[in-house]
């Protein structure tokens, strides 16, 4: 699988003036995460003439993680979408590209029903492509009111649900799926979509599993101001832009995005972090007026070191605490029946990508839900990498509250 170069990348200063119009994202406020109504993206073709990825970031408090969209050729013509990013001038003349040389949108995908940062760009997305079908995870819903699709942006006449059955779907001769929905949240489900290309051997996710890479990617690159926020260890640091602090500042972002907050940071009390803020040598808004509430044991790139486990594919410890432990069995035998494909990729919609792994890899990322994982002599063991209990400190708390209030049920006990 070839990473050929990405498209989208301005280095001249005076150029990037000009184009930021192009990175224009006018719909932010209805999901306001940064960063906010700019939004750069980088496409990258990672199977030649046949599989793209189009990156974008976003976060909160400059944790930002890459966001992704795929884009597969057709052997009959055309193109298919799996997940769409925001549709920036920048990254429509990018897809509209690929267009001019391999044929329309034929289909979109929207593979989760829970995930508002995937929700949010597929109706806006599909405006631009009016020939284009779009398939959505069946059992759709929105918080605090339930509404229709067509009411939150979808085009009512060419949206359909995903067939229970994917050999039904009009694109089944080269591709199948595998539905996973039915985990209660209690306000509505979580699934997942993942999509078997079998043609290039790739499987297509969205957040199920993960793979940290060592390096910040190319994406979150593009500005490192995030980087250098969270490469600090007080308010008053100055921070030199260099590769060694990247990368510092990238497992640090990992360590909150994964985690929401790792054991190895303490928060300090107000009055501490107001005082150190008067120390900073940049107070302004950019700069959240010189606060970092943040406080870095000595010891804490073992956990990032834990939590990444030389690259390989795991279960992000949201979902782990707070979503797939409610459905156990029924999330264990979906795993079983994805590793019983043939694949040799994964694409998801976060981190790193493409990641080179086999069936056996993606299903022992879950073995977490298992009381005893069965694990074959000689193939990798995921318990090879636990990831520390007291990581999961903050996300058992946060699991203990959402039970004891009843807003979601349960967690359930392992298999």
């Amino acid at each position: 699988m070839a990473k050929l170069g990405g498209c989208g990348v301005v280095h001249d200063e005076n150029l990037e003036q000009i184009n930021s119009r192009d990175w224009s994202w006018s719909f932010w406020f209805t999901l306001p995460l940064y960063p906010y109504g700019k939004r750069r993206t980088l496409r990258q073709e990672v199977i030649k003439d046949t599989i793209w990825t189009f990156d974008q970031m976003q976060g909160i408090f400059y944790v930002v993680v890459p966001i992704r969209m795929t884009v597969v050729k057709l052997d009959e013509g055309g193109l298919l979408v799996y997940a769409p990013v925001a549709p920036t001038p920048e990254c429509i003349r990018l897809v509209k590209e690929l267009v001019i040389e391999h044929g329309d949108i034929k289909y979109i995908i929207l593979p989760t029903i829970s995930g508002l940062e995937h929700k949010v760009f597929v109706g806006p997305f599909a405006r631009y492509f009016p020939q284009a079908q779009v398939f959505v995870a069946p059992n759709q819903w929105s918080f605090p009111l339930n509404l229709p699709l067509s009411w939150l942006g979808l085009p009512n006449k060419r949206t359909h649900l995903l067939p229970e059955d994917s050999s039904q779907a009009p694109f089944a001769d080269e591709f199948d799926y595998a539905i996973l929905d039915t985990i209660d949240l209690g306000p509505g489900k979580f699934a997942e979509v993942v999509f078997l290309h079998k043609r290039s051997h790739t499987l297509l996710v969205t957040d199920s599993v993960v793979s940290v890479p060592a390096d910040p990617p190319a994406i979150v690159q593009l500005d490192p101001y995030p980087l250098l926020f969270h490469a600090k260890d007080q308010a008053s640091d100055i921070v030199v832009d260099n590769q060694a602090n990247r990368r510092k500042g990238w497992e640090r972002i990992s360590l909150f995005a994964l985690y929401f907050r790792p054991s190895a940071v303490d928060i300090p009390k107000w009055n501490e972090v107001w005082r150190e803020a008067l120390k900073a040598p940049e107070r302004s808004y950019r700069a959240y007026f010189g606060l970092f509430p943040f406080k870095w044991q000595n010891d804490w790139r073992r956990s990032f070191e834990a939590l990444r486990g030389d690259g390989r594919l795991f279960v992000a410890p949201v979902l782990q605490k707070l979503i797939l432990n409610r459905a156990p069995k029924e999330t264990i035998h979906w795993a079983n029946k994805v590793a019983s494909w043939d694949f040799q990729w994964i694409i998801p919609c976060h981190f790193d990508a493409p990641i080179k792994a086999a069936p056996h890899q993606f299903r022992q990322a879950f073995s977490f839900l298992e009381k005893q994982p069965a694990v074959s002599a000689g193939v990798f063991n995921s318990a090879s990498y636990p990831l520390p209990e007291k990581d999961f400190q903050v996300l058992q708390e946060i699991d203990s509250g959402l039970s004891k209030s009843r807003i979601v049920p349960p967690a359930k006990e392992q298999v």
